[in-house]
């Protein structure tokens, strides 16, 4: 048994996440952590809000709330939404909690002390129309790079690349839309990731077996163009991390705060922290997941997260813990993900173009959501969710291939036998066959978990179902019945003890429909088939099972039109 720390990206405070944001991090890292704790290894499943910077305060503003009400409300919203999709957070912080305070203005005078954090006077954007500096992501315009016309003043959505304000063609305010835009003079914090650059890329270096899409984003900022440059790590701003030296103001940086990004990474240590005061535990319950003097050191840390986020955490949230000079855990493993479109376009949260968590929800139960996301995953390119895509998978995939599996299995057993596991008869040829072909399967599906191969493990499960249709159709025990009624049960026997072990096997993908599996098998034996002969020999003859309701039951054509029609393009 090994022990595994799992990140997934902070999700933004403002407003409810639609499933591109879920199936990019939150979803794949809660498929890995279920999982693995199946295999019997000790996790800790870490998440938060990201809540601090101008778009909390601006979404507040909306509201008419004070900012913090507004986050501590939303907060709540999507620590539920996560329970409506099966996430299963160990912890799901917060990153204006008091432990994420605390541990950020030591990192960062820390690297004060180390001479990794720099004084600079700089020119910023000041917009006179809001009558406030506008942090980067808040001025728009069009990239240099690219062309992009909807280019942030910290980078660049469509090509990556980091930017600065003034580098932006025809800025704007991204709050009013003015250009009435002026520069002026402020001070700020820098952390001088240049001083750290040799450091980051040999570390990068050091790693094996990063998928491409996360080592190639990150050698790309550390080395294409101007390379790593040092970034401002505080903002003109009240809603954040005050800036403080000790226990008293930063002399010169009084009424500033830390600047986002560089404290929201941090939550992730924070949050296990904070798992440990809700759960009556000591500094040393969570030092073990983060110190390496303090136990780390036998710790596998893997991160998921949006191709988005992977500049930040390859080489900004790195250099603040190797700049510390403390024995920090850094990342083992990061999984990145492309992104998911929406229908021919992309997902907007501003249009409401698409589908959001809450209203997924609404419409059909989490399995259903989370079988197509992650059997879609963006992992080696985007890609794009459908309706008709959508309607397809459930309707193939879970109704016919599983739920129809089950269905005939129970519902033939009751009729010809009873709600019992029958007995009698023995194994031959074609049982011995889907023997072999099961634990081949099987085996493939452990090595795609392991490795994260999110889609190519979806693949293997459903072939691993119609392995099971297909014995079912070719040893026809309802032929065999008539003619050979002890053959008949020893087929049905393997087949009822084949949905106990597609409830373990799947219980990471469709959590919930497993448990229901496992209620109708009256049984909780979650033991994972090593043998998979002896794991069809798991619930013997006589023990007693109910047939269940529809597993899954299947999409009109109907449905999917209203649907189609109604994520068009307008959220209320």
């Amino acid at each position: 048994m090994s022990r595994i720390l799992i990140t997934s990206a902070l999700p933004y405070i403002n407003g409810i996440k639609h499933l591109g944001n879920l199936v990019g991090s939150q979803l794949p890292a809660d498929l890995y952590a279920r999982y693995m704790r199946q295999r019997g290894h000790e996790v800790m499943f870490i998440c938060a809000t990201d809540e601090h910077g101008t778009p909390a305060e601006l979404a507040a503003a909306k509201t008419g709330e004070e900012v913090s009400t507004y986050c501590a409300r939303m907060h709540d919203v999507q620590a539920e939404l996560a329970k409506g999709f099966r996430l299963s957070f160990d912890h799901y912080g917060r990153s204006s909690s008091q432990r994420n305070h605390a541990i950020t203005q030591h990192l960062a005078n820390k690297l004060a002390e180390n001479g990794f954090i720099e004084e600079v006077t700089e020119k910023q954007v000041y917009s006179n129309a809001d009558g406030r500096f506008l942090p980067d992501r808040y001025i728009e315009g069009t990239c240099p790079n690219c062309g992009y016309d909807r280019a942030r003043g910290d980078q660049c959505e469509n090509c990556t690349k980091q930017l600065d304000p003034t580098d932006l063609i025809d800025p704007r305010s991204a709050v009013s839309g003015s250009t009435d835009l002026e520069v002026r003079e402020t001070k700020h914090l820098y952390l001088k990731q240049t001083a750290l650059k040799d450091e980051i890329d040999q570390w990068i270096d050091s790693q094996e077996g990063w998928p491409v899409l996360t080592t190639s984003i990150a050698k790309k900022w550390l080395h294409d163009g101007d390379g790593l440059q040092d970034r401002g790590i505080t903002r003109d701003l009240k809603w954040g991390v005050p800036v403080t030296k000790g226990d008293a103001p930063w002399p010169g940086m009084e009424g500033k705060v830390f600047y986002v990004w560089f404290d929201a990474p941090i939550e992730y240590i924070a949050a296990t922290a904070e798992w440990a005061d809700a759960n009556g535990k000591t500094d040393a319950d969570w030092e073990r997941w983060w110190r390496t003097d303090k136990g780390a050191d036998d710790v596998r840390y893997v991160q998921f997260m949006g191709k988005d986020n992977v500049p930040f955490h390859t080489l900004s949230f790195p250099a603040t813990l190797m700049g510390s000079r403390e024995p920090w855990k850094k990342v083992d493993f990061i999984k990145s993900f492309n992104y998911l479109n929406y229908d021919g376009g992309q997902f907007s949260t501003s249009q409401g173009r698409g589908v959001f968590m809450d209203q997924a929800l609404d419409i059909l139960p989490a399995d259903y959501w989370r079988w197509w996301l992650l059997s879609h995953a963006p992992e080696s390119s985007d890609s794009e969710f459908t309706w008709e895509n959508f309607q397809q998978s459930v309707n193939k995939d879970l109704a016919d291939v599983l739920g129809n599996f089950v269905s005939r299995v129970t519902k033939f057993c009751r009729s010809k036998f009873t709600e019992a596991v029958p007995e009698g008869g023995a194994w031959g040829a074609q049982e011995e066959a889907l023997i072999a072909d099961l634990t081949s399967r099987i085996r493939a599906y452990e090595g795609h978990m392991e490795a994260m191969e999110v889609r190519k493990a979806a693949g293997e499960l459903r072939a691993i179902w119609v392995a099971g249709n297909e014995y079912l159709q070719s040893a026809a025990p309802w032929s065999t019945f008539k003619t050979d009624p002890e053959q008949a049960a020893a087929q049905v026997r393997l087949a009822l003890n084949l949905i106990r072990i597609y409830a373990v096997l799947s219980r990471p993908f469709i959590p919930d429909a497993c448990d229901t599996l496992m209620a109708a098998m009256q049984t909780d034996d979650n033991s994972w088939p090593e043998d998979v002969a002896a794991a069809l020999n798991t619930l013997p003859a006589g023990h007693a099972f109910t047939v269940p309701d529809v597993t899954f039951r299947k999409i009109s054509d109907e449905e999917r039109e209203e649907w189609e029609s109604k994520f068009a393009g307008t959220r209320d």
